[in-house]
């Protein structure tokens, strides 16, 4: 009798839903970068300093992550004042009317290096659905001060066009100043207390 107890207590463990954890982005040791071609010939590199939102994630099921991030635009940062005020402007980002962009995960698929992240992003007002590979998803440790952390990468690449960013100038000789495709890096570190 005693067996079908243990074995009955066992199964009825097994059925039980995983626990997920809920972090917070650390926003001081995240950002958010991105990359665009400037005149064809190179490119140029950028970083949003804030970054916050909250993340779900169990190791058990990782398809069941949620997502849910935001960035303040007016930390854009490409290490030059004047491209930075431009960058903040109408012609761009337009700071002053849309202040942040936005993440929120609609679905999850497990690949080989990490998840696919899907999801819809909104910039500039815009909103579009967009997968993030997320990869290097670290095993939670505990820092000095006691909190449990975490973090991973997620990359993607959008046309920025596609968000009603569109300012450009022609060159002399052909081509353009800008590119439309920008890759976006976000390297996050998540926090959550112990239980």
């Amino acid at each position: 009798m005693k067996m079908v107890r243990n074995i009955a207590f066992v199964l009825a463990a097994l059925a039980l839903p995983a626990l997920a954890a809920d972090y917070s982005i650390d926003s001081a040791h995240s950002a958010a970068q991105f990359s665009v071609r400037h005149l064809m010939v190179s490119n140029v590199r950028g970083e949003f300093s804030k970054v916050t939102g909250k993340v779900t994630y169990d190791d058990a099921k990782p398809t069941a992550t949620t997502v849910e991030a935001s960035v303040d635009v007016s930390t854009v940062s490409t290490r030059e004042p004047q491209r930075d005020g431009h960058l903040k402007s109408p012609d761009f980002f337009d700071v002053a009317k849309f202040p942040e962009f936005t993440f929120k995960s609609t679905g999850v698929t497990k690949t080989a290096q990490g998840l696919d992240v899907a999801g819809t992003l909104t910039i500039h007002g815009v909103s579009k659905p967009v997968v993030l590979h997320v990869s290097g998803i670290t095993k939670e440790i505990k820092d000095p001060f006691g909190l449990l952390r975490r973090g991973a990468t997620a990359t993607t690449v959008i046309n920025r066009k596609d968000f009603g960013i569109s300012w450009n100038k022609d060159l002399d000789g052909g081509g353009v100043v800008l590119g439309e495709d920008v890759t976006i890096t976000l390297d996050i570190e998540v926090t959550r207390k112990p239980a």
